[in-house]
């Protein structure tokens, strides 16, 4: 039995279709080719500086403002770090950060997730007006709140204190909160409900459900808590009063002379130091990181 096609398909030419093909390999490989020339040259645009931080950190005095510039010394002065180190307390600045950075962290994450979890999963009325109320603080500049903000630490006594560098963070972050909502968003409503008829309540849910499948989302608040905190300069040069009390970024502050001469290779070697702990972090945890950046923007 014979079967014939009622429809017909018309084809194209050879040439033309040959020619199409062309022109849809050549656009995309001009794509692709700008693409890369612009992914280029924004990394040599970060790179640049920090090679120059670290061939400066390992500099004689007298080669570091050479030009052209000296990318690899004629001599390593790897005496340097010893040097920046021993010039500021900068291990007790760097224990300081890290005490600091650690609570942050953590109360950043809870306050912000549990918060989240109420805008994205709990149905109240005026719910979608107080998440507007507060998107609208993310346009409010720090600045405007800076004398009001330390008159209150000032009346409840912690002014040159770790309190007003850690605890506003245990109340959430409109930026996280926002974040984490979007994320949980994406997850389906059913598992809640499967939650309820197995008899958990709201906080067994957050806890027990949400939670272990929020990691991603946990990791990119934890790391963008993580860097604004170790790199904070304005809040410790505000709050704190007491040197030993100093985090590094204040700390790094004590290398710059202006009527000696700042020791650049000094202030290099130190910055390389304090850099470390954000390579590391953003190293092991850059595929979780960008994983939940990914998820967060999904749905609205």
């Amino acid at each position: 039995m014979t079967i014939t096609s009622t429809t017909a398909h018309p084809t194209a030419p050879p040439g033309i279709t040959n020619a199409l093909l062309a022109r849809k390999s050549f656009r995309r490989h001009l794509q692709l080719t700008l693409a890369t020339i612009i992914i280029v040259v924004g990394a040599a645009g970060v790179l640049v500086p920090f090679a120059w931080m670290l061939s400066t950190s390992v500099k004689p005095d007298g080669e570091v403002f050479l030009v052209p510039v000296h990318w690899i010394p004629q001599r390593l002065q790897l005496s340097n770090f010893a040097t920046a180190t021993a010039t500021i307390p900068f291990w007790r600045y760097a224990a300081n950060s890290v005490y600091i950075t650690v609570l942050v962290v953590i109360g950043s994450v809870l306050s912000s997730s549990l918060v989240a979890f109420a805008f994205a999963r709990l149905r109240a009325r005026g719910r979608d007006m107080l998440f507007i109320i507060l998107l609208s603080t993310l346009m409010l500049p720090g600045e405007v709140t800076l004398v009001s903000t330390y008159l209150i630490f000032k009346y409840l006594g912690w002014l040159d204190t770790f309190n007003p560098l850690i605890v506003p963070h245990y109340f959430g972050s409109a930026f996280y909160i926002f974040l984490l909502r979007q994320f949980y968003l994406t997850l389906p409503h059913e598992l809640d409900d499967a939650a309820k008829i197995d008899g958990c309540g709201y906080f067994g849910i957050y806890s027990r459900i949400v939670l272990p499948l929020s990691k991603p989302a946990l990791a990119t608040v934890a790391i963008f808590s993580f860097f604004n905190s170790w790199n904070a300069f304005q809040g410790p040069l505000i709050y704190l009063n007491t040197m030993e009390k100093y985090t590094i970024p204040v700390g790094l502050n004590f290398f710059i002379d202006t009527q000696n001469g700042t020791p650049w290779n000094q202030l290099m070697a130190a910055s390389v130091l304090a850099m470390i702990p954000c390579v590391v972090v953003f190293f092991f945890a850059q595929r979780t990181f960008i994983q939940g950046a990914v998820l967060t923007g999904l749905k609205g």
